[in-house]
């Protein structure tokens, strides 16, 4: 079994033209068979020529599977649609829309606007699991802080929390301060109830085990601790700041800047890549068999 990712040869072979997209998204959104909602007759659909969809052997009626996608709308070729998700599961620090613009020959507006809708699916595909729990892992909890001019009294900085399992998934989540007030309710919604959490010092994490009933542990990081023992298990913070770096380096070197505006759906993106490190050949896969059913009407 393949364990690396996916690679530009793979990809070429695997989708040479625009009927082979398009034929994949009908078969994974639909199947080979199924019942027509006109006719009432199980069917093959078959497709229909310059046009974007699929009609029933025995009818015509017609289907077509860019519907509810992040496709639909657009005279973007599809293939193209499928080789920036490429990119997006080949990269390690994001695909910035200035290279899909080089790349692809769009114009930049199209190329952002790519970006934007992949980076929101790879957010559905990958979801927000609850972690930790009783008898379940540690989770890491911290806030950073990512943009911004870092001048006194601006606070034009955008505040992150983030929670990790460790050896597990990671979820992050774009807050409106650093305040107990928008972090807890965060912290309650995605990890369990008796769940051990280790945190820093900071004012925000005091009250989980008091009033919400986590194992809370701590590290002083403003005494320089950054790990410590408590019968024989390590305390600290490491795996969340590791995930920190990772984002930063793609952000700051990458993407250049980001708006607070569109912050989670950048974060979501390094959300998926890193909740499938251990599995690089499925991100792609994933991202391929994962589009939304839908139920088709009556004509």
């Amino acid at each position: 079994m393949a364990t690396k990712g996916p690679n530009i040869r793979e990809f070429q072979k695997r989708f040479p033209d625009e009927d082979t997209c398009l034929t994949h998204l009908m078969r994974t959104r639909y199947g080979e068979r199924f019942s027509c909602l006109n006719c009432q007759k199980e069917a093959t659909f078959y497709r229909v020529k310059n046009r974007r969809c699929f009609e029933c052997e025995h009818c015509g009626y017609q289907v077509y599977p860019t519907a509810g996608t992040p496709f639909e709308k657009t005279r973007t070729p599809l293939r193209d649609w499928f080789f920036v998700m490429f990119l997006f599961c080949a990269s390690r620090n994001g695909v910035a829309a200035k290279e899909v613009e080089r790349q692809l020959g769009v114009t930049y507006k199209t190329a952002w606007r790519m970006c934007f809708l992949i980076r929101g699916y790879m957010g559905y595909v990958d979801g927000d699991t609850p972690m930790g729990g009783p008898g379940g892992g540690i989770v890491e909890v911290d806030k950073t802080f990512i943009g911004g001019k870092d001048k006194r009294g601006e606070g034009d900085k955008s505040v992150v929390l983030g929670m990790v399992e460790r050896g597990g998934d990671v979820v992050t989540r774009h807050v409106a301060d650093r305040t107990a007030y928008s972090v807890v309710p965060q912290i309650r919604k995605h990890v369990k109830p008796g769940s051990f959490i280790h945190t820093d010092e900071a004012a925000a994490f005091r009250s989980l085990t008091e009033r919400h009933g986590y194992a809370h542990e701590t590290v002083d990081h403003s005494e320089k601790e950054y790990v410590r023992f408590t019968d024989g298990e390590p305390v600290d913070t490491n795996t969340i700041e590791a995930f920190w770096s990772q984002v930063k380096r793609g952000i700051n070197g990458t993407y250049i800047s980001v708006s607070k505006k569109y912050l989670q759906t950048y974060l979501r993106e390094f959300e998926y890549r890193h909740n499938l490190r251990h599995a690089p050949y499925l991100m792609f896969d994933c991202l391929l068999a994962a589009f939304p059913k839908v139920q088709l009407e009556r004509p």
